[in-house]
């Protein structure tokens, strides 16, 4: 039954018009989890409350069957989580209204983590991408791309992937972290096709940035990002196929996101 349901899925990508397909048989391969679970370690943005779960039942009940249950608590906006469009563009779309086939489809890898290591302020800039495209041809259109900085490498220490410990405003002030050059997102938008862009950090703006740029240019354009992505390392530049699903937020700026690649055999 499970393999009669994801081999309905891949027909549905493909039917969507993801290029290139879907692996033909999803048993074969990899398939790569790229998301933090979330728990009391989970990391947030300075001005965030942190994730929290309270026990409503665990144990057995007076029936004789064990129950448990509990409640849980988070922001939109910590752990892997997807930013959807109108956190920063109004009138732009929300959580649910992002097309699937925007979210799932192939991935392609750019690492920047020897640059991004050496400066916490490092900004991923045209040349990385030129330079990724001299090895691997031209993105193809409806890509999604990811960007590796290496800094999953620190989670959850929120001193070394944040760059603070510090909570509130001064928190804030204090964030040190890679992102995209805003000048990268106008370049990809006017010369690329993409569907969607990821980073292993907490934003896809640099933890120095006070005007969000590159949020600003990309979500105008119904580009929705991925945020604290998981295990890039374990992904090749090109070949991995992605089915990324936050959870279903009516009217929601972003949500908490499931997000897992698939590597063929032999990449």
């Amino acid at each position: 039954m499970l393999r009669n349901a994801i081999a309905s899925l891949v027909v549905l990508v493909l039917a969507a018009g993801c290029q290139p397909p879907a692996p033909s048989d999803p048993f074969a391969g990899e398939w790569i989890d790229l998301s933090y679970a979330f728990s009391d370690e989970t990391l947030y943005w300075p001005t965030a409350e942190p994730f929290r779960i309270d026990t409503v039942s665990a144990g057995v009940t007076e029936a004789g069957f064990y129950y448990s249950a509990f409640a849980i608590s988070t922001a939109e906006h910590g752990g892997t989580h997807l930013d959807a469009p109108v956190h920063f563009a109004e009138g732009k779309q929300s959580t649910e209204q992002i097309p699937l086939k925007h979210t799932i489809g192939p991935a392609f890898v750019i690492d920047v983590s020897d640059k991004a290591l050496a400066d916490r302020d490092y900004q991923i800039g045209v040349d990385d991408v030129t330079a990724w495209e001299a090895r691997h041809g031209q993105l193809p259109d409806k890509a999604i791309l990811l960007f590796r900085t290496g800094y999953g490498r620190y989670w959850p220490d929120a001193q070394q992937y944040m760059g603070t410990t510090l909570r509130g405003a001064e928190g804030v002030a204090n964030l040190h972290f890679p992102g995209i050059h805003p000048e990268t997102a106008r370049w990809l938008l006017a010369n690329r096709y993409i569907h969607a862009v990821g980073i292993d950090t907490p934003s896809i703006d640099f933890g120095q940035s006070t005007l969000f740029e590159t949020h600003q240019t990309l979500f105008a354009e119904n580009v929705a990002a991925f945020e604290n992505v998981a295990n890039l390392d374990q992904l090749p530049e090109v070949g991995a196929f992605v089915v990324a699903l936050p959870m279903k937020i009516k009217g929601g700026s972003g949500g908490p996101l499931r997000i897992v690649a698939h590597v063929p055999a032999g990449e």
